[in-house]
């Protein structure tokens, strides 16, 4: 059985797909357009499913954290 954890934020996120170690990735649907059309390129690419969250501030929440966040994923260890 595999564990997993979650790894919060843009470059975190971004770096955890390129590996191939992303399973899951949140993107926060008010984020700039920019960082999200990039995530959604490399998760095409890369076959990990994306599931939507309606605000940055409710993504940070769900993760843990005081503050917002445009994405996070849920990587396998």
């Amino acid at each position: 059985m595999q564990r997993r954890t979650l790894k919060v934020g843009t470059k975190q996120t971004v770096k955890a797909v390129e590996q191939g170690k992303a399973v899951l990735v949140y993107v926060a649907q008010d984020a700039d357009y920019r960082l999200i059309s990039r995530i959604v390129q490399l998760c095409r690419q890369h076959g990990v499913h994306i599931e939507y969250v309606d605000t940055m501030h409710n993504l940070g929440k769900s993760c843990g954290i005081d503050v917002g966040t445009a994405m996070a994923a849920l990587v396998e260890i």
